[in-house]
């Protein structure tokens, strides 16, 4: 029994001390975020589902993007709504697309029918940029996405912050964990180049890649769907660390659970489907970004193995902690290393006391993690409520972090 304990805690170890090697390439930059002289065309698409609350404050920020109004449009697909937001997207000069089917539902389904219909109406567009209803975005987001489009990027990943991080200690405990994503592992991803995480939001798409290689992702992860059909096409998703969206966190340890059950609900049944695939081709292609993202494609299962370790460690107890000093050292440790995330980020130093916070709801990824397996074959999708209606220009009031609005030149 313990030769099979210890060999669980030695392929764990390997597992996350891979991805401590690539955090460490996060400690740097190596490209930045060139603002170009604009030469892209933009379709924006917000897919939206009973957003009434907070529509009205995304569309009024985007019609004020530091950007050309005549190289972008704004498009709302309203799904399925039965409030006003088809009506108050409408008012503020969006243009919308209404959308009824009961069986079909989901942001992917939503995406698939936006897209189709904006390319039926034949503008010349170079790129799609999809937000979340509840997002705010910085005023330089088209500016640095046009760069990164003119030095051929096909997919690129925004900076994803968060809009209310003040308001509980679950949204400080989520603006603590996508702070040091985006640091130890999107950018440092893209200082290696390997492929990013697609966040769902946020995100910038080649038109000419979509119309190409097709949308399709039905699933309830379907960022992550897009992502591993790119790279098994050899498609990268890019990182644009300065181009900021603010998203709403959910409030309660209950919001945030069922949103990412969903989550890990879509993630194992990506992870069942294309695993495979892209381990083969990574063989075939010689190509270490595939092995990579295989890599982050069985996060779940890792989560999972974690979880039951835990467990043995308990029913263990005197021969895993026969050393106490080793494991007071290794847990004190991450705090100083997420400690220089944050450092690197320049957030306020109020951000610092809500580390308190993170370890506990980093365990609770744990159970998340075998509901979402068990639950992996259920497609139903469950609507995250957003009530923040926060103005883009009192983010400040709302973030610990700086307000990064660069101005195009």
């Amino acid at each position: 029994m313990e030769v099979i304990y210890y060999g669980a805690q030695f392929f764990i170890s390997v597992y996350y001390f891979y991805f401590f090697v690539i955090s460490l390439f996060g400690f740097f930059r190596r490209y930045s975020d060139d603002i170009l002289p604009p030469a892209s065309r933009f379709a924006i698409v917000v897919a939206a589902y009973n957003e009434e609350k907070v529509i009205g404050a995304l569309i009024r920020n985007l019609q004020d993007l530091d950007y050309p109004k005549e190289l972008y449009d704004v498009y709302v697909v309203a799904d399925n709504c039965t409030d006003n937001t088809a009506a108050i997207a409408a008012e503020y000069g969006a243009t919308v697309m209404e959308r009824f089917n009961q069986v079909d539902k989901g942001k992917g389904y939503a995406l698939e029918y936006a897209f189709n219909n904006i390319f039926e109406r034949g503008i010349p567009y170079d790129a799609v940029c999809v937000f979340d209803a509840d997002n705010l975005v910085a005023g330089n987001f088209l500016s640095i996405m046009n760069g990164h489009l003119l030095k051929g990027e096909k997919i690129i990943q925004g900076f994803l912050d968060t809009k209310n991080a003040h308001d509980t200690w679950i949204t400080k405990s989520i603006y603590i964990s996508y702070i040091l994503t985006n640091r130890f592992w999107q950018l440092s991803k893209y200082n290696l180049g390997f492929t990013c995480a697609l966040g769902g939001t946020g995100m910038c798409l080649s038109v000419e890649m979509l119309k190409r290689y097709g949308w399709g992702m039905t699933s309830l992860t379907e960022d992550l769907e897009f992502q591993t059909k790119a790279l098994l096409n050899n498609i990268k998703v890019c990182w644009a660390h300065d181009a900021k969206v603010y998203d709403e966190k959910p409030l309660s340890l209950m919001q945030s659970w069922r949103q990412r059950r969903r989550w890990m609900q879509g993630h194992t049944n990506v992870a069942g489907r294309y695993v495979g695939k892209l381990f083969l081709e990574a063989i075939r292609t010689k190509n270490f970004a595939m092995i990579d993202g295989a890599m982050y494609l069985i996060q779940p299962f890792f989560l999972m193995f974690t979880g039951l370790c835990l467990i043995g460690n308990f029913f263990m107890y005197d021969q895993v902690y026969d050393k106490p000093m080793i494991a007071v050292i290794s847990f004190f440790s991450q705090f100083i290393y997420f400690g220089i995330g944050l450092t690197l980020e320049k957030v306020s130093l109020k951000a610092y006391w809500w580390l308190l916070f993170y370890p506990i709801f980093a365990l609770t990824w744990l159970p998340v993690a075998f509901i979402g397996f068990a639950m992996r074959k259920n497609k139903v999708w469950a609507h995250t409520l957003h009530i923040r209606n926060i103005k883009h220009e009192n983010l400040h009031l709302y973030i610990p972090g700086k307000i990064d609005d660069r101005r195009a030149s």
